[in-house]
């Protein structure tokens, strides 16, 4: 099959995390990070992440396991730790920051300096994070693929 007949994935603009109780699932996430409510559904709440965001759907909660999880990038990891110590939260082992919430999702957070994920410098000035810097080691990861800032 030729390249030009399939599509190219661009990136996710959206995950969708089940929850037991969206009311009770946002006072949970705003202990921890602060949120930007986009928008509610029936049974749904948005939470924006600059140009993408998470849905959180009240369904029927998931057994946790240790290998499906959502990564999360954030500014600054020391805060999230700290923030989860306070909410009386367990850290998990792996790779990053990893924890579960109280319905089993697990979340692996990263920093943004860190890894290769970039958000444009509009974007981040509209989030007002454009002071971020990437590491060395994440700007060479972006220079390998070609894709490193100017």
């Amino acid at each position: 099959m030729a390249q030009s007949e399939r599509a190219r994935a661009v990136g996710i603009n959206h995950v969708a995390l089940v929850v037991g109780d969206i009311e009770a699932a946002l006072d949970f996430y705003a202990r921890i990070f602060e949120l930007k409510l986009r928008g509610r559904g029936d049974g749904m709440a948005f939470i924006d992440l600059g140009d993408q965001f998470i849905a959180l759907a009240e369904g029927a909660q998931g057994e946790a396991d240790t290998k499906r999880h959502f990564g999360l990038v954030v500014d600054s990891k020391e805060k999230v730790k700290s923030r989860l110590a306070e909410a009386g939260v367990d850290i998990l082992p792996g790779y990053g920051l990893n924890f579960l919430d109280p319905w089993g999702n697990r979340f692996q957070v990263v920093e943004y300096g860190d890894i290769q994920f970039s958000k444009t410098p509009y974007v981040l000035r509209g989030m007002g994070m454009d002071d971020l810097q990437k590491s060395a080691d994440a700007i060479q990861q972006l220079t390998d693929k070609g894709m490193a800032p100017d």
